[in-house]
């Protein structure tokens, strides 16, 4: 196992100023708003950016300083991104065997590694199929070991789900989970979606306007009163309340998701959401949703592309992102009530600690 990576990073434009330290093996969640930074940390750790100034080290290995800049290649960083990327005229085989056979291995060593990861994302079945006849769980997969295939110290993921159905994230996420045990490599992971964080990584970091406004246990930076706001800034829904029923109960309502640890009846539990895993509607839409709650909307604000809607709902605030489209459609101003639909599957509820 490789050593601590440590990290001190300054740029003008874009923004960012940090400083990090994460021990050998661990994984780091890496949470914020749209233009906090997160991309651009990842790229500059991968040295598709180059910093102000700052240094950079894994291990005992000096990536950057101001006597030193290893270009990308030799930095022994693997990147997964939204989209794998994968080469396209290729077969799986040959893309997962490519970072092994560009570092001159034996072929031994190059089979040996295709076959590990291929059997470890579970698709050795895939392994003759080019990029073109795989389904885009399949691609993220095997764009996964691709990246492990290629031993690296440090490994960033950059919102590797985000691309992908809700119902093959969950296989996709498990399976990550598994390989992230072994404690071989340190791992950032960029993500809009607090499951990946309460599952996946050991601490949390959230970004704000460039620099680090928050760190810690994922569940203690979570679940604490004095964190809460931080959170908030990384783009949390997060509903406190109490576990009754299979529910979070909350001031008059209740919203149900996936359970990741199972709190005892009428302990405190919280409920963690995306605002994308919000809808809104004028009234409440037909069907049975499980969550669906009634708001006031405070206000409506630009946030990148899209629309944030900011409701009050009970004693709290639930923030949907929604396309200025359906803003405009809705026409939402201040004052309005409106129905939220949280989907289910998209909500992370623990027990709070």
């Amino acid at each position: 196992m490789t050593g601590d990576m440590v990290a001190e990073l300054r740029s003008d434009l874009p923004l960012l100023d940090v400083k990090l330290h994460i021990p050998a093996g661990h994984t780091v969640a890496v949470l914020g708003p749209n233009g906090a930074g997160k991309s651009t940390l990842m790229n500059m750790l991968a040295g598709l950016l180059q910093p102000t100034s700052g240094s950079i080290r894994v291990g005992d290995r000096e990536l950057v300083s101001p006597r030193t800049y290893v270009p990308p290649h030799k930095r022994g960083i693997a990147m997964l991104s939204q989209q794998g990327m994968l080469f396209p005229h290729l077969t799986v085989k040959q893309n997962v065997a490519f970072a092994p056979a560009a570092a001159h291995l034996p072929r031994a060593e190059v089979r040996s590694r295709t076959t590990r990861w291929l059997d470890a994302v579970d698709a050795a079945e895939l392994a003759d199929r080019k990029p073109g006849q795989l389904s885009g769980g399949q691609s993220q997969r095997v764009a996964l070991a691709r990246a492990l295939a290629a031993d690296p110290d440090l490994l960033l993921l950059d919102e590797p789900f985000s691309a992908l159905d809700v119902d093959v994230v969950h296989r996709v996420r498990s399976m990550l989970r598994r390989i992230l045990q072994d404690r071989t490599r340190t791992t950032l992971l960029v993500t809009h979606d607090v499951a990946d964080a309460v599952t996946l990584a050991d601490s949390a970091i959230i970004l704000g306007e460039g620099k680090v406004v928050a760190q810690g246990p994922v569940r203690e930076l979570l679940a604490s009163p004095a964190n809460q706001f931080a959170a908030q800034l990384a783009g949390l829904n997060l509903i406190s309340g109490r576990w009754s029923g299979g529910v979070v109960e909350a001031g008059g309502f209740a919203i149900a998701g996936m359970v990741d640890e199972t709190p005892a009846a009428g302990a405190s539990a919280m409920a963690a959401f995306s605002p994308r895993a919000v809808a809104v509607y004028r009234t409440p839409p037909s069907g049975s949703p499980r969550n669906v709650v009634k708001g006031v909307v405070a206000q409506v604000v630009p946030q990148g592309d899209l629309a944030r809607v900011d409701c009050l709902v009970g004693d709290g605030v639930v923030t949907a992102a929604i396309t200025w489209a359906a803003a405009s459609e809705l026409g939402l101003v201040a004052d309005d009530e409106v129905a939220l639909v949280i989907k289910a599957t998209e909500v992370t509820v623990y027990a709070a600690r």
